[in-house]
């Protein structure tokens, strides 16, 4: 697996500059001209919207929104935040939801290895902190993605150590009755990008190598 680290903070990276950087290097491995690569960073503060975004789930207060050709709703990614975006071939017939479950197993792994214990919730995607007597049902990683030509783009966002006062002025990810968490508030001590950052590495070299790919592909097929 061919990683980028494209910028951390300080050198947040601007939302639309790693789509079109995105963009690029989708073309380029759809044509075989690279490998399958993740692109790792940290975005300056901004909400993007997938397609399935409703008006009601938009900022509150007017803020500006860039609208992508992902799917899910609205999200936030900023300083604190790991994103990946995988681009990598799946294995035919295209599973679109085998892949979501991928990612998901990715993050899910890094917060064990933290010593969080994170899950799915059944008819949501991403990964999920459960309720207990400290706070209700809580979202820790969010996952949105496009395939083209066989080949995905977006990703994923791991919360490290983010502000979270930015669920406050939408429905983040279009989900009214849970809350959004992150590692530091989940241990109670700061838990950085650069902590996470090997431990996401792992965790993709695990979930994403071809021949895992295929196996999880096969898991799911009907019998």
């Amino acid at each position: 697996m061919r990683y980028e680290e494209m910028g951390f903070a300080p050198d947040l990276v601007d939302y639309v500059e790693a789509w079109e950087h995105q963009r690029q290097v989708h073309a380029a491995v759809v044509a075989g001209e690279l490998p399958d690569t993740v692109i790792l960073l940290e975005h300056a503060a901004t909400y993007t919207a997938g397609k399935r975004t409703e008006p009601h789930e938009r900022p509150f207060d007017g803020t500006p929104v860039v609208e992508v050709d992902r799917g899910g709703k609205i999200t936030w990614h900023g300083p604190g935040q790991l994103v990946g975006y995988p681009i990598v071939h799946l294995p035919g017939p295209v599973d679109v939801v085998a892949h979501v479950r991928r990612l998901e197993d990715a993050m899910i792994g890094v917060c064990a290895d933290l010593g969080v214990e994170a899950g799915r919730v059944e008819g949501r995607s991403g990964v999920w902190i459960a309720a207990d007597e400290r706070r209700p049902e809580r979202k820790i990683g969010a996952i949105g993605i496009r395939v083209s030509h066989e080949v995905t783009m977006h990703g994923f966002a791991l919360n490290c150590d983010c502000d979270l006062s930015w669920g406050g002025v939408i429905v983040p990810c279009g989900i009214a009755d849970a809350g959004i968490t992150n590692l530091s508030l989940e241990l109670g001590r700061d838990v950085t990008v650069a902590e996470v950052l090997p431990l996401a590495k792992a965790h993709l070299d695990r979930v994403l190598d071809p021949v895992s790919r295929h196996e999880a592909r096969a898991s799911v097929a009907p019998a």
